[in-house]
């Protein structure tokens, strides 16, 4: 099953272009993580569900607060290192510009499933 089957259809289109995604994630505490991926809908699925050890799995990090798509790897890759090179106070601007409340933009994304669901 592709990552994308989990979002829902007026969505997946959008996933399923070739693009590049920067992304802030965050957790209930609003530490910040910035990262750049090819595959946002798979990226979120890993830090939701902490595929990998790190910074974003030992600190929780489990929320989408904002993301933007790229056309260009190149132009993602220094977004992004833009962004981390950016104050707190900036990229906290940048969030609630896109997503005042911070709402987690993933949080319909994904069909969790337990044991007795399969």
């Amino acid at each position: 099953m592709n990552f994308s089957d989990y979002l829902p259809s007026e969505e997946r289109w959008l996933f399923e272009q070739l693009y590049y995604f920067v992304y802030i994630m965050t957790n209930r505490s609003k530490t910040l993580y910035t990262g750049v991926t090819n595959s946002l809908v798979r990226r979120v699925y890993e830090h939701k569900t902490k595929r990998n050890e790190g910074f974003t799995s030992k600190y929780k990090i489990d929320r989408l607060a904002y993301y933007e798509r790229h056309t260009s790897i190149h132009k993602a890759l220094a977004r992004e290192k833009q962004i981390k090179g950016w104050r707190r106070i900036r990229k906290i601007e940048l969030i609630v510009s896109m997503n005042p409340t911070w709402a987690d933009l993933a949080a319909d994304w994904y069909r969790w499933r337990t044991p007795s669901d399969h």
